[in-house]
C-alpha cells in the first residue's frame, strides 16, 4: 500500500499516514488525525510499504488544508509564546525546578502541549491544574531530554554553523564514545560535546567510512616491511591512508602512503 509522510516541524521526524480517496501531493499542507489530535503537516514524500511492516493503525490525512485552516494554525502559534511565559510563571510558583521550552495546540486548540527540561522527575500535576484553570482545554506537560531541547532551542554549533539537529536531522542516532576512538579523537568532553551536553552527532557521520578504512591498514606498534627495511608503526591517518613509522636501528620517523609498505 502507498502511504504518506508527512513532517510536522522543520528537520522534525516523518509520520506514515494513509490518504485514500485524496488527491495530494508533495510539499502540500495537509490536516491529519493523530495521537494528540487535529493537527497540520506538510507531505515530505510518498511511499510503498507493505502492511505486515507497520507498527501501529494508520492515522488517515483528513483533507488538503485550507486557507482557514493555515489562518487558525498561524493564529495558534501567536498563542503559544504566551503560553510559555505563562507556564514560567506558574511553575516558579508551584515551586518547581523546571525549564519550559515550548508550547503547541492542536489545530483545533482542544489540547496544548508544553515541553520541559528539568534535571530530576517532578511532580507537575498543581501546576496542570493551575493550567487548566487559565486555558481551559486538555493540558499534557512533557519532559524532554538534553538533545531535544538543543533541536527545540537551536543554536550555533563548534564548527561555526546552524545545529545540524535544527536543521536537518529529524530522528537523533545513537552516537558512542567507541565512535570517537575509531576515528582517533581526542577525548576532551568539551571537544566532542555539542551545546546540548552529549557527544556531537557529527561523530556519527564518518564513522562508517573510518571503519572501513581501518580493515586495510596496519595496527599502532604493528612491525611493518618499508623501502628502508623494517620498522614499527606509530601513528595512522586513517583518511590520507598514511601510516607514520619509526625504522629499526634509529633510521628515524616519517611518513610513508600506506601502499609503501608491507605487513608481515
Amino acid at each position: 500500500m502507498q502511504v504518506a509522510l508527512v513532517q510536522f516541524k522543520e528537520a522534525g521526524k516523518k509520520y506514515y499516514f494513509s490518504y485514500e480517496g485524496l488527491t495530494i501531493e508533495k510539499n502540500d499542507q495537509v490536516v491529519v488525525e493523530t495521537t494528540r489530535g487535529i493537527e497540520i503537516g506538510k507531505v515530505y514524500m510518498f511511499k510503498e510499504v507493505e502492511e505486515t511492516d507497520l507498527t501501529s493503525e494508520l492515522k488517515p490525512v483528513l483533507r488538503k488544508a485550507t486557507e482557514g485552516d493555515l489562518k487558525e494554525d498561524l493564529y495558534n502559534h501567536t498563542l503559544e509564546p504566551g503560553v510559555v511565559e505563562k507556564t514560567k510563571v506558574l511553575a516558579k510558583q508551584n515551586e518547581l525546578e523546571m525549564k519550559v521550552l515550548g508550547a503547541e495546540y492542536t489545530l483545533d486548540r482542544k489540547r496544548l502541549l508544553i515541553y520541559f527540561e528539568a534535571e530530576n522527575r517532578i511532580d507537575f500535576r498543581n501546576l496542570v491544574r493551575d493550567l487548566s484553570e487559565v486555558y481551559h482545554t486538555r493540558i499534557e506537560l512533557r519532559q524532554i531530554g538534553p538533545r531535544d531541547a538543543a533541536k527545540m532551542i537551536g543554536g550555533i554549533g563548534p564548527c561555526g554553523l546552524i545545529l545540524c539537529c535544527t536543521t536537518f536531522i529529524g530522528e537523533f542516532d545513537t552516537v558512542s564514545i567507541k565512535m570517537a576512538k575509531n576515528q582517533n579523537i581526542a577525548l576532551n568532553p568539551q571537544k566532542i560535546s555539542g551545546v546540548c551536553g552529549k557527544l556531537l552527532c557529527c561523530i556519527k557521520y564518518e564513522d562508517d567510512v573510518y571503519t572501513e578504512l581501518k580493515l586495510t591498514m596496519p595496527d599502532m606498534k604493528e612491525k611493518v616491511t618499508t623501502p628502508k627495511g623494517e620498522a614499527t608503526v606509530i601513528d595512522l591517518n586513517i583518511i590520507g591512508q598514511k601510516v607514520k613509522v619509526a625504522h629499526a636501528d634509529n633510521g628515524g620517523l616519517e611518513w610513508l602512503a600506506l601502499a609503501d609498505i608491507k605487513r608481515a
